[in-house]
């Protein structure tokens, strides 16, 4: 298979978040956001809650390197770009006055991406809420989901005439669970009360944000991400059938069906009988949103251990293939299978236009030597992977694009900087950037300039 034969209007991309690369945390106005906050936090131990002990705070200094970042998608031969803008960058504090310098540096990268013929991808949210927010209740106040809202109009308003393709979301699965119900992400919440309230509220964000980029932005091209994954029940019958029918309504159905139009799954699984409490009347209607795609986000299967509450709750596993299966370098298994079994769940719905992979890759140990990052399990990954995509598209699901995951190692949230996903090594000590093999290979399928 080549890359190309998927066909000229088959969008090939990579993808990075800002707090996961830019750095540069106060520059030019910027305000504090909840990573920002959550990475700084010490325990009584003197402990941080990233894994390493690092922060954000320089990543891969992408917020002064941005030039030298496109140009290299530009060699590796990608027709796009996928990047989240800072929220706390545009509006310090979440809300109010508009910093206008911050609008000024996406602005800049967004006329680097056209001047290189790389088409910018724009994610408006990418976890990194203004901590200003946080301090009213973040995604536990429904007010947060207003903000957003007028977020996304300051936005549509600013680059509109030069961003044609838009994102509301960046997996809110672990916004909501990661964040507000496990404690292992920003905010760190551990709670039901903040997991319910957040899962409907950012349902409610992507409802209400869709329709004020329409109505600024009528002729964009909108979308939103969700993580997906095939879970599998573990034990025996009825009860292995229980587990994932439960984990299905919780990990996926619970955040795509909402903004389709159907409401909430809950007759599937008890425990999202909570997310009532904060629901109003006319929600359903409002969390519904007008979107040309949906972005698949797929990396691994989450597995839903049986426990002895039927339908309240199962416990989301990575990994746990069993027999031997491959995993990555953080353990979870690889299964490339499990993304076409969530391309054509998605398509099943028959209500998304079109599909878009917008995240899609593995972590490996990468080694630095002789200038060379020889990383030959990443290129069998991704043939995998995209041999899915080209399955699906050949049985005339309309999936029209994939962007992997990341065009550099980077700053990975709470396992900070050891995990190396990327196509392009960072030596996080001179910032120096050198392609692995995985970049050349994608350079030489996509027709890049890029050659070792």
């Amino acid at each position: 298979m080549r890359l190309r034969d998927l066909g000229d209007d088959f969008t090939w991309g990579v993808a990075t978040a800002a707090y996961q690369i830019e750095g540069s945390p106060d520059a030019d106005g910027k305000g504090p956001s909840i990573w920002d906050t959550f990475t700084h936090k010490k325990d009584w131990r003197g402990k941080t809650p990233v894994q390493d002990g690092t922060t954000g705070d320089v990543a891969t200094d992408s917020y002064r390197r941005y030039p030298q970042d496109i140009a290299l998608i530009a060699d590796l031969g990608f027709d796009a770009y996928r990047f989240s803008v800072a929220w706390s960058r545009i509006q310090p504090t979440g809300s109010g006055k508009v910093n206008q310098a911050g609008l000024d540096y996406y602005r800049r990268l967004v006329d680097t991406c056209l001047e290189a013929g790389v088409e910018p991808w724009l994610t408006l949210f990418h976890w990194d809420l203004p901590q200003g927010l946080q301090d009213t209740g973040g995604w536990t106040n429904r007010e947060t989901a207003h903000r957003f809202a007028d977020y996304t109009q300051i936005m549509a308003e600013a680059l509109g005439d030069v961003v044609q393709h838009w994102m509301l979301f960046n997996e809110p699965l672990n916004i909501v669970i990661s964040g507000h119900l496990v404690g292992a992400f920003a905010p760190g919440k551990r709670s039901f009360p903040a997991y319910f309230a957040s899962l409907h509220h950012v349902n409610l964000a992507t409802g209400w944000g869709s329709r004020a980029l329409r109505a600024t932005l009528p002729d964009a091209d909108i979308g939103t991400t969700q993580y997906l994954t095939p879970p599998i029940g573990s034990g025996f019958g009825p009860l292995a059938d229980l587990a994932a029918r439960s984990a299905d309504a919780v990990l996926n159905r619970a955040f795509v069906e909402p903004i389709i139009g159907m409401g909430y799954p809950w007759e599937e699984a008890g425990i999202l009988k909570g997310v009532k409490a904060y629901m109003r009347d006319g929600d359903v209607e409002e969390m519904t949103a007008d979107l040309d795609f949906l972005g698949i986000q797929y990396y691994t299967r989450l597995r839903a251990p049986f426990l002895p509450i039927p339908g309240l709750w199962t416990v989301p596993q990575f990994g746990g293939g069993g027999g031997g299966a491959e995993t990555t370098s953080l353990g979870w298994e690889i299964m490339p299978e499990g993304l076409g079994m969530v391309i054509d769940a998605m398509n099943a719905y028959g209500k998304f236009p079109r599909l878009v992979v917008t995240e899609g890759g593995a972590s490996f140990d990468d080694v630095l030597a002789d200038g060379r990052v020889h990383d030959p399990r990443r290129i069998a990954y991704y043939e995998d992977h995209i041999a899915q995509v080209a399955d699906a598209r050949a049985r005339g699901v309309p999936v029209d694009g994939y962007f992997a995951w990341s065009l550099l190692d980077n700053f990975e949230w709470a396992l900070g900087l050891v995990p190396r996903f990327g196509l392009v090594y960072t030596d996080y000590a001179t910032q120096e950037r050198i392609i692995k093999d995985s970049g050349y290979w994608f350079a030489e399928q996509l027709g890049g300039t890029a050659r070792p």
